[in-house]
């Protein structure tokens, strides 16, 4: 018990660390170097820290990706793609009740495929989508947890950056990763979907049919023309990989050149337009890489400190079933989710519980690889409620900045409520049916 002593002081200086507002990077980093020399570890330790960051992280080249597409989610959303797409899919289907709002659902699952970025996808609906629905008397509350939800599927269906990260801190194949994510993140968007037609059924003054509806042209002509670029960027990325014609880095290589190229034909690509892609993928790609050398510092004075074991012999101390222990990590993930952020859980978190949940027996009779598949799935669908759940659920806040002002903080938190739900349905059936992740993967590559 006094072993663990150290290790957990540790954890309470994150923690307030963390809430103190000062920037992650600099707190994991000093918490993990200061907690070294309280622990006495010896110097040779750091040094041998220097030498994994520096290989874990400078000269790895799958992390060239993050950059590659931030970049290209970026690109997309200036070039004007969304706006146009928007307007043919209320065409399509805003002569149905809730149709308005079935179609801000689709949009979020096409560039949730074609960007990767839960900020961009968020304001983007947000800025086009909120002030239409509330002109056609959308309940406020369907209205903004429709786009926080819709907007947070970039997180999960491939091309995610969280899945590139994911797959680095677990050492699986990213491609298997993205393979295994387009169900998961097809279910959930379907389950957004069946939860708006059941509103617009029994609550129609919710999801009204809507009055105003662009009608110029060919519908046919217009909902082909706006899928063209999307789709284009969805196969050149996925393709590339499902083919193995290139690996996750060289797909995302692709999709950044495939995303120049479309804004340059719809006349967006700008010396300007550039300009600002190039510096927000240099503040997110500096956030997030700044965070992995933090939390490699600390999660690796952490391990020096026996803080592994102490997590392993808490677990193994409610002597749980294989299937309790997963429910038991989900649920402290689940949780976390309200005060941390992705990043900050999955670069701390996972190498601690990864060896825990590939050591239990599901009884499933898959692969050690596939297990933890399937578990990078379940931790992935997990995290995505950390984008909706208060106080530090950041999609909120992303709606709030943009939102006009009748629309509430308390307005949004109640808008969330039902779709959190919908997160944790969809998780419930991936751990009941592994095969809804293992499936595509499986079959691609012929396992």
């Amino acid at each position: 018990m006094i072993e663990h002593i150290i290790p957990l002081t540790m954890v309470v200086c994150l923690l307030i660390g963390i809430f103190s507002g000062y920037p992650v990077t600099f707190v994991l980093g000093g918490i993990g170097i200061l907690f070294a020399l309280i622990g006495g570890l010896p110097f040779a330790f750091l040094k041998i820290g220097v030498s994994r960051i520096y290989a874990g992280v400078i000269e790895n080249w799958l992390l060239l990706a993050v950059p590659l597409f931030v970049f290209m989610g970026a690109m997309l959303d200036k070039s004007g793609l969304a706006q146009n797409l928007l307007y043919s899919l209320e065409r399509a289907l805003g002569r149905k009740r809730g149709g308005l709002a079935i179609s801000v659902a689709l949009l979020g699952i096409i560039m949730a495929a074609s960007t990767g970025i839960v900020g961009a996808s968020v304001v983007m609906l947000s800025t086009l989508a909120l002030p239409i629905m509330l002109r056609e008397k959308y309940k406020p509350e369907l209205a903004v947890g429709t786009i926080a939800a819709s907007g947070t599927l970039g997180i999960l269906i491939p091309p995610s950056i969280m899945l590139v990260l994911v797959g680095d801190i677990l050492q699986i194949s990213v491609g298997e990763l993205f393979l295994g994510a387009i169900v998961p993140g097809l279910l959930l968007g379907g389950l957004y979907i069946g939860y708006i037609v059941f509103v617009a059924l029994t609550k129609p003054n919710d999801a009204p049919v809507s009055t105003e509806i662009p009608a110029e042209g060919s519908l046919a002509v217009a909902l082909l023309r706006d899928l063209f670029a999307p789709l284009v960027l969805i196969l050149t990325v996925l393709g590339s990989i499902a083919t193995g014609t290139a690996t996750p880095t060289e797909a995302a290589g692709l999709g950044a050149i495939c995303a120049m190229i479309l804004a340059a034909i719809n006349r967006k690509l700008t010396f300007q337009t550039l300009s600002t892609c190039v510096r927000e993928t240099g503040n997110t790609s500096a956030m997030i890489l700044g965070v992995l050398v933090g939390a490699t510092i600390f999660g690796m004075v952490f391990k020096g400190l026996k803080g592994d074991k102490m997590i392993e012999n808490a677990i193994l101390h409610f002597d749980l079933s294989a299937y309790g222990t997963l429910g038991l990590l989900l649920l402290l993930i689940f949780v976390m989710g309200f005060f941390l952020e992705w990043v900050e859980i999955s670069f701390i978190i996972l190498p601690l519980f990864a060896p825990i949940v590939a050591g239990l027996d599901f009884g499933l009779g898959i692969s050690r690889e596939q297990q933890l598949l399937w578990f990078a799935m379940l931790v992935a669908v997990n995290l995505q409620t950390s984008f909706l759940t208060p106080p530090f659920g950041y999609s909120l806040f992303y709606i709030k900045g943009v939102a006009p002002p009748e629309i509430t903080i308390r307005t949004i938190y109640r808008g969330i409520i039902p779709f959190v739900g919908l997160q944790l349905v969809g998780l419930a059936l991936l751990i009941i049916w592994p095969d809804l992740v293992l499936w595509v993967p499986d079959a691609t590559f012929g396992k």
